[in-house]
């Protein structure tokens, strides 16, 4: 059964784009903009975990999570907010917090950490694990697809296997140079398209030339799974 999380958060941008990420991992979202219509929906605990901003119309985050512990509500919660300092974060764990993660932020530090917090990311420390058609081997660094099978360069294996975790979202380029190559991005290296270029390589062979290969291109912006049309 897919997780349904809830997010509160008023800043649209911000809300769009959790909400977008959350979806394409599979998960099931509820969105509140303002404290007083979360903290109503919180305590009707309908969701398996709740997304927190602090600074909120009507009623503040703190305030909102020390009423939701104060009856005994114990739904997972993660704080997103852009207040860092040493006391907001203590405040936070101290008020019932489960999680506190500071923006910015990336997507799939949250969807992981909400796997975490739910104890459903088992999928992820499977040995073999498939996603779109692409199966993948962890202790081997074996790749299948379609008939072709082979064994994936460190930073190829690195880069389909980050892929994988959260199909149909975009990861920037910088995003996965940080991930893969632990360094930032520079406009100037393709690194992280040549890289593509091999897996596609190894994994696409004659007799699968006409199916689209799951890893897809988005022009611009990055590279994500593409779900659509696979079994």
């Amino acid at each position: 059964m897919a997780m349904r999380i809830l997010l509160i958060e008023d800043e649209p941008k911000i809300a769009s784009f959790v909400c977008q990420g959350l979806r394409a991992a599979g998960m099931v979202v509820d969105h509140i903009d303002n404290g007083m219509d979360g903290l109503t929906s919180v305590l009707q605990a309908q969701h398996d975990l709740v997304v927190l901003d602090i600074m909120l119309p009507g009623m503040d985050g703190f305030e909102l999570l020390r009423q939701v512990r104060s009856v005994g509500i114990a739904t997972p919660l993660i704080v997103l907010s852009a207040k860092t300092d040493l006391p907001d974060r203590l405040l936070g764990f101290d008020l019932g917090a489960n999680d506190y993660l500071a923006k910015p932020f990336f997507i799939e530090e949250l969807i992981a950490r909400i796997r975490s917090l739910l104890g459903r990311n088992a999928s992820h420390n499977e040995e073999i694990f498939s996603v779109a058609g692409i199966t993948l081997n962890r202790l081997t660094r074996k790749a299948d697809w379609q008939d072709q099978s082979a064994v994936l360069s460190q930073r190829e294996f690195m880069l389909l296997d980050y892929l994988m975790r959260s199909p149909g979202y975009i990861f920037s380029r910088k995003q996965i140079l940080q991930h893969v190559w632990n360094f930032n991005f520079d406009p100037q290296t393709n690194v992280v398209d040549v890289c593509v270029q091999r897996i596609k390589r190894k994994l696409a062979s004659e007799k699968s030339s006409k199916a689209v290969f799951p890893i897809e291109s988005i022009r611009g912006v990055g590279y994500r799974i593409n779900q659509e049309g696979m079994s």
